[in-house]
């Protein structure tokens, strides 16, 4: 039997078996959506009527609606977040021990804290100080939905950064110092961007995590695409039942296609860093400068011999010297 570094390569009778688990579990799978769909065709879900409703004007505005919350909230989440980030993480990795401290206690206590709690307390904390702090319709709980998740995510994301700064060779950073650096510059020249840059596989998936989190904004009653779902579905009935199959479908596949592009342009953005030409380019070699009579014919290294032989001289008296 023949093998590989990884693993051994299958057998005839193995072969054989994968081909066969494979055809089962592939007419497996497709039984199982098959018979999914028949039971929600002969329960109505998949009726005309069930889908002709997106086909109003006013429910394709509450969708646009909705969409546009559920991105606006994510943008400044989004931002609030890295930038909340990058200060957590320097703070934890700082020499000074109170704050390190407080920056562990913070990152820990709101990662140890549900987060559809954090959003919760805040939005009875803003409806509470509603007019103290200014907020007038809809603002205290957009407000309270960004907050939350900006400390969540940036507890996340600082534990990131973290450990992609940890990750830098320790000869790099001693190099640095060895310059002359001061340690601020060693973590903007040095620690953080190599950190970003090998961690951002990581950061990007965790923006996923926010943009799919604002979903949590229904419970503070946020109009968020997740609340646009449910009051559609809710409040509309189609043949004496309730379209929850076509919401979900149609408002799931909105979801998923928003992470998709995310996903999409982190990918660009991240194989756009790589193709980046950075850093000093090494410089073309000169031709070597020829030192004069060194190529002189019948010469040395150390230029051309006197007759007399060779290491000496004939003096007056016809002897070497």
């Amino acid at each position: 039997m023949s093998s590989t570094v990884l693993y051994d390569a299958p057998g005839p009778k193995a072969r054989v078996r994968n081909r066969v688990y494979t055809v089962v579990g592939s007419l497996w799978v497709l039984g199982l959506i098959a018979f999914a769909v028949y039971r929600l065709a002969d329960g109505g879900h998949l009726a005309p009527e069930m889908w002709d409703i997106f086909n109003y004007a006013g429910v394709r505005t509450s969708i646009r609606d909705g969409i546009l919350s559920t991105l606006q909230v994510f943008a400044v989440a989004a931002v609030l977040s890295l930038v909340l980030g990058v200060v957590l993480a320097v703070a934890r990795l700082s020499d000074h021990r109170p704050v390190s401290a407080l920056a562990t206690g913070f990152i820990e206590l709101f990662r140890a804290i549900p987060l559809l709690i954090t959003i919760y307390a805040l939005w009875v904390v803003f409806l509470t100080y509603k007019d103290n702090l200014g907020f007038v319709g809809e603002s205290s709980a957009f407000w309270a939905l960004v907050v939350g998740l900006t400390v969540y995510n940036a507890c996340v994301q600082a534990e990131v950064l973290r450990a992609g700064v940890n990750a830098v060779p320790k000869g790099q950073v001693e190099a640095a110092y060895a310059l002359g650096l001061r340690k601020s510059q060693v973590m903007t020249m040095l620690l953080i961007p190599q950190a970003v840059r090998s961690m951002l596989p990581t950061i990007i998936s965790q923006l996923v995590v926010t943009l799919k989190d604002t979903s949590l904004g229904y419970i503070i009653t946020y109009a968020e695409l997740l609340f646009v779902a449910r009051r559609l579905a809710n409040n509309t009935i189609v043949n004496d039942d309730y379209p929850y199959v076509p919401v979900v479908i149609v408002f799931g596949a909105i979801y998923v296609a928003m992470c998709l592009a995310l996903s999409s342009l982190a990918t660009w953005v991240e194989k756009r860093g790589r193709r980046a030409k950075t850093g000093i380019a090494p410089a073309a070699a000169a031709e070597p400068l020829e030192a004069p009579g060194v190529l002189d014919a019948g010469g040395g290294p150390l230029g051309p011999h006197r007759e007399g032989g060779a290491g000496g001289t004939e003096g007056p008296d016809g002897k070497k010297n």
